[in-house]
């Protein structure tokens, strides 16, 4: 018998966290999101889709509305859990959508599925003191879950720099792993010191953690996911523009533009602009890597390709088409213009990570889950 791997896909986004489930072998069933410009993307990806997506704020969803399924995942906002939301925390008007997702967890009462995933930024962590991310762990806690939590870059996957923390609630009926502080626990590749720190420091939270196989080293660079744009392409900047980007780096980065300029091969790098000591300032990255990728609120947000060689340079921001291969997403339909695209996929998940993480531990605790209560269902019909 197939076990029934179904999902319920909460802060759906574009549908990256769909992506990486269903190349698992998982299948989503239903999603909800608030923006529509994001389910306008989803759904021309997901065209002809037979799941039901839910356009709305979450906590105008009734849980009747929510069907049954194995796993929820919540990819909930980060805004208020970062610098950029002045750390507002899950008090938030954004991130506090992450209680919403609880109410309908606890709606949902018997029919609460074994799974849950959360996925959001490093900074969920440490908001207020850590007191945030406890909070959300408790909350999985009192609806019957025991927690566990790791922290992955898509960099190990894909040529973009994106850290973020999954947190994964899973229903307490097998035990609650003990906690011990050792070595190897700390040396654990997906768990980072101030995250085993944190899970060592709060025992009143009931944690079950679970090893995890080391991940293969990434194989890809940034020049290899680029579109090989024409001269004449309108997505180049004119010389002027691209000049002032050059004159808006500091000394040290303006040293590396020039290496890379006078060099025998053309090489690339991408630039974000940040204000530092009240102006714009353009930052280069040459190590092969891009940034990550940002939802370009004013401007900021939009990464820019840096491609210098030979006596000349030129300048561009990445294409929707780069954004979505340094999500993972290289056969995403893109049917929109490119500021929506770039805000989608800069809001997203990366999809390898996602696979990764069904791959070797979603899908392991739900058929050991699984056949633990098909054999004492088994032994309960025999001893009758």
């Amino acid at each position: 018998m197939k076990f029934k791997r179904t999902v319920a896909e909460f802060f759906a986004g574009i549908g990256l966290m769909r992506m990486g489930l269903e190349a698992a072998g998982w299948r989503v069933v239903w999603a909800n999101d608030i923006d529509a410009d994001k389910r306008r993307m989803y759904q021309g990806h997901y065209q002809n889709d037979t799941a039901d997506f839910r356009l709305g704020d979450v906590h105008e969803v009734s849980p009747r509305e929510i069907p049954s399924v194995s796993l929820a995942t919540a990819s909930f906002p980060c805004n208020d859990l970062s610098l950029a939301g002045a750390r507002r925390g899950l008090a938030g008007r954004q991130s506090g959508a992450f209680w919403g997702f609880v109410d309908k967890l606890r709606g949902m009462g018997a029919r609460q599925p074994p799974l849950v995933l959360l996925e959001n930024v490093p900074g969920f962590l440490t908001s207020h003191g850590g007191d945030d991310f406890r909070d959300a762990c408790l909350a999985l806690n009192d609806l019957g879950y025991v927690v566990d939590a790791f922290m992955i870059d898509a960099a190990r996957f894909v040529p973009q720099s994106r850290l973020r923390l999954f947190l994964i609630g899973m229903r307490a009926g097998r035990g609650v792993a003990q906690v011990a502080e050792t070595s190897s626990f700390y040396e654990s590749q997906c768990r980072p010191r101030v995250l085993a720190e944190y899970i060592l420091w709060h025992p009143e939270i009931r944690w079950s953690i679970r090893p995890l196989p080391p991940i293969a080293g990434r194989s890809t660079t940034l020049a290899e996911i680029l579109e090989d744009l024409p001269e004449e392409s309108p997505h180049w900047w004119s010389p002027e523009r691209a000049e002032y980007l050059l004159r808006q780096m500091s000394e040290r980065h303006r040293t590396i533009a020039d290496e890379m300029i006078r060099g025998r091969k053309r090489t690339f790098g991408t630039v974000f602009r940040r204000v530092r000591h009240g102006r714009s300032m353009a930052e280069l990255r040459t190590d092969g890597i891009a940034g990550c990728l940002r939802t370009p609120r004013g401007g900021s947000g939009r990464q820019i390709l840096f491609a210098a060689g030979r006596g000349r340079y030129a300048v561009r921001l990445l294409t929707p088409r780069e954004c979505a291969r340094l999500m993972g997403a290289d056969s995403f339909r893109i049917v929109v213009p490119l500021n929506q695209a770039l805000f989608g996929f800069g809001d997203a998940v990366c999809v390898p990570v996602i696979r990764w993480i069904a791959n070797n531990y979603l899908t392991p605790v739900w058929e050991e889950q699984y056949a633990k209560e098909r054999s004492e269902t088994r032994y309960i019909v025999k001893a009758v």
